[in-house]
This record gives C-alpha cells, sequence and structure tokens, in this order.
C-alpha cells in the first residue's frame, strides 16, 4: 500500500511541476515571439536603410535628369541649334513627331535623326566650317 501511495505522491509531484512549467513556458512563449519580432524588424532595418540611400542617391536625381531632358526634347523648335548623341552640331530645319531634320555644314546638309538623339541645345556660339552662328 505504501508502494501505491509513494507512486500517487509522485505522480501528482510531476503533474504539479508540469503545470508549473507550463504556465512559465506560456509566459517564456509570449516573451520569445515578441522577441522574434523585434529581431526580424531589426533584420530588415537594414535593407530599408539601403533602398532609401539607393533612392535618395540614384532614383531620385536620375528621375529629375530624364525630366528635365524630357523637357528640352519637348521644346525643340525650327532654328536651334542643337548637338545629336553622335556629336554632330547642326541647326533644326524641321520637326514631324519624332524625327528632326538638321542642316549641318556650310552646305547646310539635311540630316534626319530621331527626336532622342539630340543630346543638348547648344547655347554658345560654335564655328562650324568656317560658318559662325551666335
Amino acid at each position: 500500500m505504501e508502494m501505491k501511495f509513494w507512486n500517487l505522491f509522485t505522480m501528482a509531484t510531476s503533474l504539479a511541476e508540469d503545470a508549473a512549467t507550463g504556465t512559465a513556458d506560456a509566459a517564456t512563449a509570449e516573451m520569445s515571439t515578441g522577441a522574434t519580432v523585434l529581431s526580424t524588424v531589426i533584420s530588415f532595418l537594414p535593407m530599408v536603410l539601403i533602398i532609401v540611400v539607393f533612392y535618395f542617391l540614384l532614383i531620385r536625381p536620375q528621375r529629375k535628369k530624364d525630366k528635365k531632358v524630357k523637357e528640352m526634347l519637348a521644346a525643340l523648335k525650327v532654328g536651334d541649334r542643337v548637338t545629336t548623341i553622335g556629336g554632330i552640331h547642326g541647326t533644326i530645319m524641321g520637326i514631324k513627331d519624332d524625327t528632326i531634320t538638321l542642316g549641318v555644314g556650310a552646305e547646310k546638309t539635311k540630316l534626319v535623326f530621331a527626336r532622342w538623339a539630340i543630346r543638348n541645345v547648344d547655347e554658345v556660339s560654335i564655328a562650324n566650317d568656317g560658318e559662325t552662328l551666335v
């Protein structure tokens, strides 16, 4: 009888210990969940900072530059002195949709370019085959 009582006592003691550790495990699990969320946020923080830096150092300035070029191409008119992406200097003689006719050289040789091939509009005087344009 004593053995049965002892077995019941040890079983009750182990159940009480399990219940106590179960409560502690729940609190520990709750704390570890909060710590896991915090560690996940902290691990993504450098990634977010890199994206922000890339935006302000690369993407935003490039968008501003693209917008400026688009405005320049839209404002082209006959008579403007321009330089192409190939380095050819000429005067715009005609504009149709996406093509531009340039007069190049003293003989005003006509060359046809795509509008996007214009690098910039020249604002300074350029000597071109003995002809000085202002």
